[in-house]
């Protein structure tokens, strides 16, 4: 099977990050940035098909964001549940602005996903006796449907379950990759990308792959806040990339706050350790520090409602007690269920010298996952023709205002598989009109090629014109800023803040520029702070704009949801210039990337 790159000499966007012209070259048919279960189901999916494909991660194969889910996998595999009733929550959960045909995609496919998922190798807990799957509840499911491995491991089961069947299929990897740019053929078409390996071997440097098909499953952007559940390699590297390639991105400003993350101190930073929605799931309640259960009364479900509520009662009962956290009393589990069932957790837990068999667990909201993401529709197309999107990176329409629990790896696992399709279904198309057309180039058995910077790519036209790179300490500066700019409480005084702290940062590197004609050195820190500086800039310009209260965006000046003005999506692009244009629909209606932009708006 071959995919057509176009024409050979693949360009990146004038937008594009500085960085070294690229010294060597792999040609594929299908590029999947990311690891995790998105990102390597389309490989999966893709290669059964006859397509060369080639995974590039950031880390290790498995050292995404798929590995730390803890709560598990939804989809509607026991008694008496149905898709429809999977389908009302997660409407619910989204406060008016899911997308209902990409949640009913999710929720009718779901199901013979997660047993292709199994066949695949990944083990779920399952009944002794029957041998048949076990299922729990998390917050905002009327019914038991989290499908578990390990007790409270099943990120880390579906990878290891994932990865095992990507080396036994001999697919191409490419790991401690930080990928950098989109490469076009020309026409507005994805050609490839460029990226950085951090290391030394075969492959190291700024390099090239070049490929018809360009599958971004970079994970999520939690990083650009102080504390968060995310890894650290989890810095917006795929929505940034999508902007610079001229793609959309939307409903950016919904960022989930996880209610229950382990409170380590007011100085805490970097990734925190999570206490998975399960725990409340088994019957775990929260309470202040008298002991008193205060989400009863605030929602039907109490401990259970969906997270922006129950992230909301935790800050609220903060407020009223003057106090930095609230407690997870899971007391009465006793040390066998604590040992079977969250094992992980558990650990963590006395890692931090907090004993949950004997005491309450100190928690509080932390950043957890972007609901927005780079737009695509039902088959993970973006606006940007042979650039695709899945997983955390994309935003579906399935989440809406507010992701449901455990609804993520499935969405990941549902589209992955239709991006595949639609992928392998094109190229099937285009390989019969054009014939061999772009096969020659291929890896052979000593490796891939590795041609020069002038032998058919050539990136590095307009991106000394580029936006200066940001030096490494920016990083810490932006997660300040986010963090009591942006965070789960913002009104427009904090915001207008976090903008113009954000634009001064940009300023000082511009005039630095601009003065000593240099900017920081190419690298991945400052590739990194650069990424979390235009993700930053996005939320900031969409939450500003958003003046209401709706899921898990919470405007303390706007405390009431607007279903008049505000029931529609922000749609975001980035300018040629560096300006960011923010748009809004005309209704909740999720428009298709094919639809024509709409007329710039000034308010909704």
């Amino acid at each position: 099977m071959t995919h057509a790159t176009g024409r050979p000499d693949a360009v990146a966007p004038a937008t594009a990050l500085r960085a070294p012209a690229p010294g060597w070259a792999i040609e594929a048919d299908v590029v999947v940035v990311g690891s995790g279960v998105a990102g390597l189901t389309v490989a999966l999916r893709c290669a059964a098909a006859g397509a060369r494909v080639t995974v590039v991660t950031k880390a290790r194969l498995d050292d995404g964001s798929t590995r730390w889910a803890q709560g598990g996998i939804a989809a509607a595999l026991g008694e008496g549940d149905t898709p429809e009733q999977h389908l009302d929550d997660t409407l619910v959960a989204g406060a008016g602005l899911c997308d209902e045909r990409a949640v009913r995609t999710l929720v009718t496919e779901g199901p013979d996903a997660v047993r292709r998922l199994i066949a695949t190798g990944a083990r779920f807990d399952a009944d002794d006796d029957t041998g048949e799957i076990l299922l729990t509840r998390e917050g905002g499911h009327h019914r038991r449907r989290i499908a578990h491995a390990g007790g409270d491991a099943t990120g880390a089961e579906i990878s290891r379950a994932l990865v095992e069947a990507v080396r036994a299929a001999g697919i191409d990897t490419v790991e401690n990759a930080l990928v950098l740019d989109l490469l076009g053929d020309g026409s507005g078409r994805a050609a490839g990308v460029t990226l950085h390996v951090m290391g030394e071997g075969r492959r190291d440097g700024v390099g090239a792959v070049r490929a018809g098909a360009v599958v971004l499953a970079t994970g999520g952007m939690g990083q650009i806040f102080s504390a968060t559940t995310n890894p650290a390699v989890s810095t917006g590297d795929g929505v940034a990339l999508a902007l610079r390639a001229g793609a959309e991105v939307s409903d950016l400003e919904f960022v989930q706050f996880h209610p229950t993350v382990l409170w380590l101190g007011p100085e805490a930073e970097g990734q925190q350790p999570l206490v998975s929605e399960a725990v409340r799931g088994e019957g775990a309640h929260l309470v202040d520090a008298d002991g008193v259960r205060f989400m009863q009364g605030q929602h039907e479900l109490a401990e259970l409602a969906p997270r922006d509520i129950v992230a909301k009662g935790i800050m609220r009962r903060m407020r009223e007690r003057g106090a930095e956290h609230m407690y997870l009393d899971a007391r009465h589990f006793g040390a066998r269920m604590w040992e079977r069932r969250f094992p992980t957790i558990l650990a963590a837990c006395r890692a931090h010298g907090i004993d949950p068999v004997t005491e309450p667990i100190p928690v509080a909201p932390a950043a957890h996952y972007a609901s927005g993401g780079v737009r695509t529709d039902l088959h993970g197309r973006t606006t940007v023709p042979g650039l695709y999107a899945c997983g955390e990176v994309a935003c579906t329409g399935v989440h809406g205002a507010n992701r449901l629990a455990s609804n993520s790896l499935l969405e990941g696992l549902v589209f992955a598989e239709r991006i595949a399709e639609d992928i392998t279904a094109g190229a099937e198309e285009a390989a019969g009109a054009e014939g061999a057309a772009g096969a020659e180039g291929g890896e052979g058995a000593e490796g891939p090629a590795r041609p020069g910077p002038d032998e058919g790519i050539r990136p590095d036209e307009g991106a000394p014109a580029g936006p200066p790179l940001l030096a490494s300490e920016a990083r810490y500066e932006i997660q300040h800023i986010m963090t009591h700019g942006a965070g789960v409480l913002r009104s427009a005084e904090s915001l207008a803040r976090a903008a113009d702290r954000l634009e001064r940062v940009h300023d000082d590197a511009a005039a630095q520029l601009r003065r000593d004609g240099k900017t920081a050195e190419p690298g991945v820190e400052t590739w990194e702070a650069t990424n979390l500086h235009l993700v930053a800039r996005v939320l900031v310009a969409a939450a500003l704009r958003r003046e209401e209260t709706r899921g898990c965006h919470w405007r303390e000046d706007r405390p009431a949801r607007d279903d008049i003005a505000w029931r529609r999506h922000l749609l975001v692009t980035l300018r040629p210039d560096g300006a960011l244009d923010v748009r809004a629909t005309d209704s909740e209606a999720f428009p298709a990337p094919t639809t024509p932009r709409a007329e710039t708006e000034s308010r909704p």
